[in-house]
């Protein structure tokens, strides 16, 4: 496959901004998704390390998770439209394996391992892990994060980050905007 050039044709004394991303709103709902994909990261590894000896396979599946959340994190940190969709998808996801977690039948519950019969966890360093309880909890607080991070993701997907303009050197000054291409015969602002 060949490489394709990134060639962006402006007219002399023009530049391309992004207007949607200097309203407030898109700026709060970029931080506000970034905080959220942190939040989901600081609980799967709280969980991950507190009951590191009783995850049975999902060790890795957790690491490549929180992997990918920090990836989306800083993509969307660079105005990366394109990673909302996938960050609800992995939200949803990882809402429906918290749900299992928490509320399953038949022993798969964290709370139904603080009967008898089932040993204490142990973290990842060797000592004594969080209770079954505990990692319930945080397990089933994973949920309304991740319906969060589905509800506001889609929300900064309506958003339009990834519109742009073509305006005047002078108008994308006026605005504050910091053009991203400019035409040959003009200096960068």
């Amino acid at each position: 496959m060949r490489a394709v050039a990134q060639v962006r044709n402006v007219r002399p004394g023009y530049a391309v901004i992004h207007p949607n991303r200097d309203k407030a709103i898109c700026k709060i709902t970029k931080l506000v998704i970034i905080g959220i994909l942190l939040a989901s990261i600081a609980l799967m590894l709280i969980v991950t390390i507190g009951g590191w000896s009783k995850l049975q396979g999902m060790k890795p599946v957790n690491f490549i998770w929180m992997l990918l959340y920090v990836l989306a994190a800083v993509y969307i940190a660079r105005w990366a439209r394109g990673l909302l969709p996938m960050a609800a998808a992995l939200a949803i996801l990882l809402a429906i394996i918290a749900a299992i977690a928490t509320l399953g039948l038949a022993g798969t519950s964290w709370f139904d391992r603080s009967s008898s019969g089932f040993g204490a966890a142990q973290s990842l360093f060797g000592g004594k892990g969080l209770t079954p309880d505990e990692l319930g909890t945080l397990t089933l607080l994973l949920i309304p994060v991740e319906l969060a991070l589905i509800i506001v993701s889609m929300a900064g997907f309506a958003q339009g980050w990834n519109v742009e303009i073509e305006v005047p050197m002078e108008e994308a000054r006026r605005r504050g905007s910091r053009p991203i291409a400019v035409g040959p015969d003009t200096a960068e602002a």
